[in-house]
């Protein structure tokens, strides 16, 4: 009999307690940075990013890896990423057709992933250059928050995020490119998602 603690089907976990915590911070970021108290939303990231860390940590070591977890962490990734984008945009800190391009990007994954399960085959794979673009936007938009900010600090930082933010949309669109392949691929034999790139194994939901 397995382990309760490998069970992937667990609901109550510790590192799952800490993502649903980092779920419900997505708001008070929200309100925070539309109020303009960029400090406090600023600390509100940090301590999303600190948690995100600590709860792979803690469900790699204390073997509570589980299917809600593997939705919940990235589920918060872009709910953090789209809440910042549309505050800043809203704002007038960032043009609008940055939020499309990534928005965008989004809704033709989740159209593809639909198709997928709909035909049978399952979600896709995590590919490292989702996981790459996904990481730099999460740098990038706390960057342009800090860049409303006058003087070097703000200069620096304006620099930096729209460094992360370049790269990560270019990241981004290359990765669904990447996953548009693998569904043309998958929809002729589904027996290649059986395993993901380097024996990653299949990870359900949207993709990075």
């Amino acid at each position: 009999m397995a382990d309760v603690a490998d069970d992937p089907n667990r609901v109550l976990t510790l590192p799952n307690v800490i993502s649903l915590i980092r779920l419900l911070l997505v708001p008070v970021f929200a309100v925070l940075a539309w109020e303009g108290e960029d400090l406090a939303a600023l600390y509100v990231l940090a301590v999303s990013g600190a948690s995100d860390w600590l709860d792979g940590v803690l469900a790699r070591g204390l073997h509570q890896q589980s299917r809600l977890g593997e939705l919940l962490d990235p589920a918060a990734d872009r709910l953090f990423i789209l809440v910042t984008l549309v505050v800043l945009a809203a704002r007038d800190d960032i043009p609008w057709w940055l939020v499309a391009a990534i928005v965008g990007r989004d809704v033709l994954l989740a159209a593809l992933l639909a198709v997928l399960l709909r035909s049978g085959v399952g979600a896709l794979p995590v590919h490292f250059v989702g996981k790459a673009a996904t990481f730099a936007l999460l740098y990038a938009f706390p960057l342009l928050l800090l860049a409303q900010w006058s003087g070097p600090v703000g200069t620096v930082a304006g620099v930096l995020g729209w460094a992360f933010a370049w790269w990560g949309i270019g990241l981004y669109w290359l990765a669904a490119l990447i996953y548009l392949r693998q569904a043309v691929t998958a929809l002729r034999d589904p027996s290649v998602l059986a395993e993901g790139p380097e024996g990653d194994t299949e990870v359900p939901g949207l993709p990075s």
